[in-house]
């Protein structure tokens, strides 16, 4: 039985990287960087779906919901405004620049207080998003200041 050695860390132009046995290099939190890209993504497509159906009055959310203020029809505006503007910024991160990782930061933000917001709507969506996006926060703030590219 042979054992292959354990990843060894490296440090290459300021980076933590590790080395695997086949000598592929990984950037530190890179794969919170395609997490975030990801769920962007994902949740600014479901957001633009979910702002259609509330304002085409679709029997999906919750009859007779009390909101902070308006009503349905004006949050399925904002939550498609938000859905584009994630959509936007799940492409900011994913080109690996700097604006982007601070547009996708605010964008998550407005998205978890938007959600927050249209909780009354569709409970159990709105807490699965909100969670969704302080991970997105916490991987653009922590690792979203790594250059993924090669210099």
């Amino acid at each position: 039985m042979t054992t292959v050695p354990a990843p060894a860390p490296a440090r290459a132009n300021g980076r933590d990287q590790y080395i695997d046995g086949a000598g592929y290099t990984e950037v530190k939190g890179a794969g919170w960087l395609g997490f975030a890209a990801m769920m962007l993504a994902i949740g600014g497509i479901w957001a633009v779906f979910e702002g259609i159906l509330a304002i085409s009055s679709s029997k999906v959310y919750t009859a007779n919901a009390t909101y902070v203020f308006s009503n349905l029809h004006t949050w399925g505006w904002i939550v498609l405004i938000l859905g584009v503007l994630t959509m936007f910024a799940a492409a900011g991160v994913s080109s690996g620049s700097q604006l982007g990782r601070w547009f996708g930061i605010t964008v998550a933000g407005l998205n978890l207080f938007g959600q927050l917001m249209f909780l009354h709507a569709n409970p159990w969506w709105s807490v699965t998003m909100i969670v969704v996006d302080i991970c997105v926060i916490y991987a653009l703030a922590v690792y979203g200041g790594l250059r993924l590219t090669n210099d």
